[in-house]
This record gives C-alpha cells, sequence and structure tokens, in this order.
C-alpha cells in the first residue's frame, strides 16, 4: 500500500519520533537536501535514545550523504545522545548570467 506524503515544516529540527523506522532511510537525506535548499545548514536530528538502533542508523546514512559536511552527537543543552548535530555544505549555485 503506498503511503501519503505529509507535508513536513523545514526548520532545521527534525524530531524522528513520529516516524517509523522504514521512514528513515528516505526521511532523513529528503530532509537535508530540503534544508540545503533553503540555506539551513546546521541540523539537529533527534532520534531519542533508547537502545541506539535509530542514532547507528541515522549515522550510517549521514555518513554516506555527500551533502553532510560533518555531524556529531548534540551537547546536553540540544539533547545529549538523543540528537545528532549536522553540519551541511552549501548547495552548490550556477552563477547568474547577464
Amino acid at each position: 500500500m503506498k503511503q501519503e506524503a505529509i507535508a513536513l515544516p523545514i526548520t532545521g529540527i527534525l524530531d524522528l519520533h513520529c516516524f517509523r523506522p522504514q521512514e528513515v532511510n528516505d526521511l532523513v537525506p529528503n530532509y537535508l537536501e530540503e534544508c540545503r535548499k533553503r540555506n539551513i545548514l546546521q541540523v539537529r536530528i533527534i532520534h531519542g535514545k533508547g537502545t541506539g538502533t535509530l542514532r547507528r542508523t541515522v549515522h550510517a546514512i549521514l555518513g554516506r550523504l555527500e551533502g553532510v559536511k560533518n555531524f556529531r552527537m548534540a551537547g546536553e543543552d540540544a539533547g545529549s545522545w538523543g540528537a545528532t548535530l549536522v553540519d551541511l555544505q552549501a548547495e552548490e549555485r550556477p552563477p547568474l548570467s547577464r
């Protein structure tokens, strides 16, 4: 059964608590690409603390995405080990023609 797409606000904070684990593989890259298009280059992904399975999945995804400069666990003020901070590369834009 095909899932209907939902509108997700692109704010630089992606909370994965309301998504199923099987949705994360498409959701994270798509969300980060939309952030890059809007020049949002610092993103917080909230994956929760739990057993660490979702965190490991998110980190594996981030490790293979070209637009990701680096990522790290969030500090105490941003979710600690329940969140990951991501630095994105600016999207390359063609020069304006005159």
